[in-house]
């Protein structure tokens, strides 16, 4: 380990408790998407008490973004925090974790970002579970200069990646006519009838998906009543795919099969995307290596992740600059999105990757800095 990350390392206990109780903050007062008023005012609050932090509470459209800025330096380096939590589970994804290491390594990395030539920027990223707040700042330009971006992210094993898929969602509704089932069904339009349409097709054409293709969803309401006719029924709808192009055609699927649904029964359709589509990961392969050995310091072992699954609008900065976004285990803790993930993420396990995720991506962004060919590869995009 060279001098600086040593002083890195030794500086950790100095911001350690604060660190701790501002993630175990986020934990106790879960907020979902677009709604993290709390948790992104509480992170601008941290931001401004680190020393020659440039801090923004708000950007653009989205009033729970921020966006602090440490040195001057040509290299710009972006850290990553999300703070959005589910519904119903709380903060079973652990993003209080990630919160709270993109802060460490901010705070870490404030102190010598001069010395090392850089600016190092923290983004809070509202709402990544659903409504794809990334997406959303990548348009706005938040991510404008950026050179390379980072997070890490709290899970069942220690990994250098991930493999999301590509991930579109759509709200789907039907409108029919009501009508007395009895008396007078010939005159109503079943909405419902619709829905079982497509269910059916749904079903029928998951035997067809190409490999990676995946379709589910779930029925939100249909009818009011037995004896009337359902004039409206309406659901959420998700497709998955190993890429953008592949996504499309199955995104292609899943509306034939809705249309279906539609023209069986003369039911109006609405088909309407709920978020903007998350692609595909593209991690930078020597990025992962850097971080690998620097978590191997702090008494990880990571290996490449071999399995695909969920997804990420960190995916959709991949495809703009040099992206990590590795791993970290909690221990005994069961898969993200379980309400005993939720309860380990303010445990022991979760307080060690608080620490090991801000000294493993603050040691990265030296790597990085310091190695002439690595520096020049992304200031050359």
């Amino acid at each position: 380990m060279n001098e600086l990350k040593k002083r890195l390392h030794d500086s950790y206990a100095d911001i350690a408790d604060g660190l701790l109780a501002f993630s175990h903050r986020l934990h106790e007062s879960p907020e979902t998407g677009f709604e993290e008023f709390k948790a992104s005012a509480w992170l601008a609050e941290e931001l401004r008490a680190v020393p020659g932090a440039r801090v923004v509470h708000g950007l653009g459209e989205l009033p729970t973004a921020v966006r602090a800025d440490a040195g001057s330096g040509p290299l710009v380096v972006t850290i990553c925090a999300e703070y959005d939590a589910l519904p119903g589970v709380g903060h079973a994804c652990g993003h209080n974790i990630i919160a709270a290491g993109a802060l460490g390594a901010f705070t870490l990395l404030a102190g010598v970002a001069d010395e090392l030539d850089v600016t190092v920027r923290l983004l809070g990223t509202p709402a990544e579970e659903s409504g794809g707040g990334k997406i959303l700042m990548l348009e706005q330009g938040d991510f404008d200069g950026t050179h390379a971006a980072m997070m890490v992210h709290p899970g069942n094993a220690d990994r250098t990646n991930m493999l999301p898929l590509a991930c579109a969602g759509f709200d789907v509704r039907y409108r029919g006519r009501s009508a007395h089932a009895s008396a007078q069904p010939h005159q109503g339009v079943n909405a419902l009838d619709a829905m079982t349409v497509a269910l059916t097709a749904i079903g029928l054409a998951r035997q067809q998906l190409e490999p990676g293709q995946q379709i589910h969803g779930c029925v939100a309401g249909a009818g009011t009543a037995p004896n009337v006719i359902p004039e409206s029924a309406a659901g959420q709808w998700m497709v998955r795919a190993h890429d953008l192009e592949s996504l499309g055609r199955v995104e292609a699927v899943l509306r034939r099969c809705f249309e279906a649904g539609a023209v069986a029964t003369g039911a109006e359709l609405e088909f309407t995307p709920s978020d903007p589509p998350y692609a595909e990961m593209r991690g930078d392969a020597r990025m992962e290596e850097l971080f690998r050995d620097n978590a191997a310091e702090l008494g990880r072992a990571l290996v490449p992740e071999d399995t695909r699954g969920g997804s990420t609008d960190m995916a959709n900065v991949s495809h703009h600059f040099p992206t990590i976004h590795p791993m970290l285990d909690l221990g005994d803790a069961p898969p993200i999105h379980h309400p005993a993930f939720a309860e380990a993420a303010a445990g022991p396990g979760g307080d060690r990757a608080v620490r090991d995720a801000a000294l493993g991506m603050a040691c990265t962004v030296v790597d990085l800095a310091t190695d002439p060919a690595e520096r020049q590869r992304l200031l050359a995009g």
